[in-house]
């Protein structure tokens, strides 16, 4: 699903002509604060600025900093934080800071509740295969590459979990057959239950013959 709301066909808000600040407030997501990335991270820099570009991804990286500091929220003066991202203060919807706002809201990264009131994500999501499909080249393999190592780290730490809940029943005497089904009980998926039931039980045992 795009995250870009002009597919919605809502267009965008703005700050008010007459508006010098605006309030900042968190944007409250459980799946994206959990599984997505801080603004000045690796993986922002290296996917993400080619989608936003730099403007965007440094205003949400001085949104960051400021929520580092005001957890609740904070107000911003426009044109001074214009000057402090060098860019020009222009007042208008087609200054670059405007610009800049504007293409936070359209990639789902920010949503103005109103015209003086924006909320902001603590945490950027993942790109979209759509987002992926229209990076460089360069850029999509390398972004293959970050998700393959991520997938092997998620797994073996899912491995790693898997074996210590497998080991824990085999010491408590369950059998092969519980042992599985039990972590497949606690969300552990079939293939990987099976693996490290066995791999408990033959630990369990040798632990057995060596002790004293």
């Amino acid at each position: 699903m795009s995250r870009s709301h002009t597919a919605g066909g809502s267009p965008p808000r703005h700050p008010d002509s007459g508006t010098s600040v605006i309030t900042v407030l968190p944007w409250s997501d459980p799946v994206i604060d959990l599984k997505g990335f801080d603004p000045r991270s690796t993986y922002v820099e290296r996917f993400w600025l080619s989608v936003i570009g730099p403007s965007t991804l440094l205003l949400l990286r001085r949104f960051a900093r400021g929520f580092d500091e005001h957890r609740d929220g904070f107000a911003i003066d426009l044109a001074d934080t214009a000057v402090a991202l060098g860019l020009a203060p222009r007042e208008g919807r087609n200054s670059p800071f405007v610009r800049a706002l504007h293409r936070s809201e359209q990639f789902g990264l920010a949503r103005f509740a109103d015209h003086r009131t924006l909320k902001v994500r603590r945490r950027v999501p993942p790109l979209t295969r759509r987002q992926v499909q229209r990076l460089p080249e360069p850029v999509q393999r390398s972004h293959a590459r970050w998700l393959e190592a991520e997938l092997r780290r998620s797994h073996n730490a899912e491995s790693g979990r898997a074996r210590r809940l497998a080991l824990t029943l085999a010491q408590l005497g369950e059998d092969l057959p519980t042992i599985e089904v039990t972590l497949e009980r606690w969300n552990v998926e079939a293939a990987l239950s099976s693996h490290a039931a066995r791999w408990a039980i033959e630990e369990a045992r040798r632990s057995k013959v060596q002790a004293p």
